[in-house]
């Protein structure tokens, strides 16, 4: 997959059908579509596919049982069984996760027991299984170090699991399959119009500086928290839609949860849940909503959000976290979208989409479970408008790109039937099936295939995102940055020079990743 070839697509002044601005879940989720009906389409994104909230998500496939507490039971109804058709259509990159909810209340078993029920049952017959009560032996046996002190039982319910950045780039594979093209390190620098009119955009490569000019019938803002950004390029006065809120997760070892059940907190001290899920043979622990001014592209933990996850790590689990034993903590910040006053949780998860007076329509909101559903209602309004011929939306049966029903055996499991060409190349060479660092799980052969197959430009795309090394032990990625450097550059013919920038650059990215 050359970049290049890619760039010399949109040196053309015929117009694309479709520009998607934004390389998340939802930028990505409109490709697909729009090219599955046979759409020319464009995908441009500023950095990397899902460099943004798109990576930094729960690692869950769910319906939000929080927002069957809040009494939004439509979105639940929709998100379920959306996570039964993304398990369908891609069963090497989701997988059923069962969850105890402990009871230390005599009334949390039956308040929470019906409630889980009906999660359940909403997803009808895609379904991940029924929920049920067990006895505190069961919870202790399911989940041996929760805290034994008042436990009196609990719930067992399903959701799924998932890589969310894997997902990204499937999505962008899947994309590419069906004559979509899309190009990362893109962004867009202006916006182009005619008599008043969207028509297109400008961007600028990052690797070269060439500016170029991109003609469109229809252009798509699905940037998530920056899309007032680009609502403001296009109407200078514009009014925000998004008020960001920042959520974190802290990454520990296993031996905190045990076992293959994820433990779920129903209610925290600011009204949220608490997830701690096993992952990459790692626990992700989280998470927080934090209400934030500003919009970044890597934000940071605060102080206060690290130790409200770890006192109540404290309050559940037998043993509290250490600084030493956090291999990694990382943000993200959710595009909420304005309908009311109060704490961002209040806030709608529902996907938003508006047309400004020039036609440009910006899409936000939502989560990733309902990528796919949002993707649908976008293409389904651009169709509605006019802009695109009416075709049929084929998605909620499309198997997406890798689709494997292999058992879940090894770390390839992500790759789906990929993995076939990743194990190749480390036959190719031996060297290459040894692993970019001794504590990390990804062999040498992985930043090859991510360079030549999955558009992987930087050091950060390769150990942030096409492999979850940043994520699972920020230390050890960063020691594995010469290395992976030297590879993509030996790929790339980058030099000593661009080696030297990008390790200083990763490694200065991954140590806020860890505690100091």
């Amino acid at each position: 997959m050359n970049r290049q070839t890619l760039l010399d697509r949109i040196a053309t002044a015929e117009p694309w059908d479709v520009v998607i601005i934004g390389g998340g879940a939802t930028g990505l989720g409109i490709a697909v579509d729009a090219a599955a009906r046979g759409h020319k389409t464009l995908l441009v994104e500023a950095y990397d596919f899902a460099k943004g909230t798109s990576s930094r998500a729960t690692k869950l496939v769910h319906g939000g049982v929080r927002y069957l507490a809040q009494g939004n039971v439509s979105l639940v109804y929709e998100a379920l069984h959306e996570r039964g058709r993304l398990q369908a259509n891609a069963p090497h990159l989701v997988k059923v996760l069962p969850h105890v909810v402990p009871a230390y209340q005599w009334y949390d078993m039956p308040f929470y027991g019906a409630g889980l029920l009906l999660y359940s049952i909403l997803a009808g017959s895609l379904g991940f299984g029924m929920s049920r009560l067990i006895s505190k032996n069961e919870a202790l046996r399911l989940a041996p170090t929760l805290t034994q002190r008042g436990l009196l039982g609990g719930v067992v319910y399903y959701d799924g699991q998932f890589d969310d950045s894997r997902l990204a780039v499937t999505l962008m594979r899947t994309a590419m399959d069906h004559g979509a093209t899309l190009i990362n390190h893109l962004p867009v620098t202006g916006l182009v119009h005619q008599d008043g009119a969207i028509a297109g955009v400008t961007v600028t490569d990052r690797s070269s500086g060439q500016v170029y000019t991109i003609n469109a019938k229809s252009v798509v803002n699905a940037t998530g928290v920056f899309v007032d950004a680009i609502r403001s390029m296009d109407a200078p006065t514009a009014k925000p839609i998004v008020a960001p809120s920042q959520g974190i997760h802290i990454v520990v070892d296993r031996s905190f949860l045990p076992g293959d059940h994820a433990v779920m907190i129903p209610k925290t001290a600011d009204g949220r849940v608490l997830f701690a899920l096993p992952w990459h043979d790692c626990v992700v622990i989280g998470t927080t909503d934090t209400g934030v001014p500003n919009t970044s592209s890597e934000p940071r933990p605060l102080a206060a959000e690290i130790e409200f996850v770890l006192s109540h790590t404290e309050k559940y689990l037998s043993r509290r976290p250490q600084p030493n034993d956090i291999r990694s903590v990382f943000a993200g910040l959710r595009p909420l979208v304005k309908k009311g006053e109060g704490a961002t949780k209040t806030l709608s998860r529902d996907h938003t989409i508006l047309f400004a007076e020039s036609g440009m329509m910006t899409i936000t909101g939502g989560k990733w479970t309902t990528y796919r559903h949002m993707a649908e209602d976008a293409v389904d309004q651009l169709t509605a408008r006019g802009v695109l011929v009416a075709k049929p939306c084929i998605t909620k049966t499309l198997r997406l790109h890798g689709y494997s029903t292999a058992p879940d055996n090894d770390s390839m499991q992500m790759y789906g039937s990929d993995a076939a060409a990743v194990r190749e190349l480390a036959v190719h060479n031996p060297e290459w099936a040894g692993l970019i660092h001794p504590e990390l799980p990804y062999i040498q052969a992985e930043v090859l295939y991510a360079v030549r197959a999955e558009l992987a430009c930087t050091v950060e795309d390769v150990l942030a995102r096409r492999t979850r090394a940043l994520l699972i032990n920020a230390r050890a990625s960063a020691e594995a940055a010469p290395l992976v450097a030297a590879m993509i550059a030996a790929e790339l013919g980058h030099d000593q020079a661009w080696q030297d920038a990008q390790v200083a650059e990763y490694q200065a990215l991954a140590a806020g990743y860890q505690i100091s």
